[in-house]
C-alpha cells in the first residue's frame, strides 16, 4: 500500500517546524556551543531530507513543486553518511534561512493537496 505523499509533506513541515522551534532563541554562538541544540536540528534535518527524499520515490509530480528538495535530501545524505564534514555554520544558515522559507512552501503545499 502506498503511502499518502501528504503523509511526506507533513512529516518534513513538522520536522521543519522543529527546526525552528530549536533555534529561535539562539544566535550562531550558541548553536556552535550547544552539542545538544546542533543534535537536535541536525536530526530534524535527516528526518526533513528523508521525508522529502520518500516523496520524490513515491509522486514525483507533487515532488517537483518543492524547490529546495535536492539540497534537502543532499543534506540528510551529508549529516548520515558525511558526518565528518559537516559545517556547523552551514547548518545554522540552513536551519535559520532555507528551513522557514521551505516550512512555508511545505503549509501551502499542503493545503493545496487538502483543498
Amino acid at each position: 500500500m502506498r503511502r499518502d505523499p501528504r503523509a511526506y509533506l507533513w512529516d518534513a513541515r513538522e520536522a521543519a517546524r522543529r527546526v525552528a522551534e530549536f533555534v529561535k532563541d539562539a544566535n550562531e554562538e550558541d548553536y556552535v556551543a550547544s552539542d545538544l541544540m546542533r543534535s537536535a536540528v541536525e536530526r530534524q534535518l535527516e528526518i526533513l531530507g528523508e521525508a522529502l527524499g520518500q516523496l520524490e520515490k513515491a509522486n514525483p509530480e507533487v515532488a517537483r513543486q518543492i524547490p529546495q528538495l535536492r539540497a534537502a535530501v543532499d543534506l540528510r545524505n551529508l549529516l548520515i553518511h558525511g558526518y565528518a564534514k559537516i559545517d556547523d555554520r552551514i547548518i545554522w544558515n540552513t536551519a535559520t534561512t532555507d528551513v522557514p522559507v521551505m516550512a512555508r512552501e511545505l503549509d501551502s503545499l499542503l493545503r493545496q493537496l487538502d483543498g
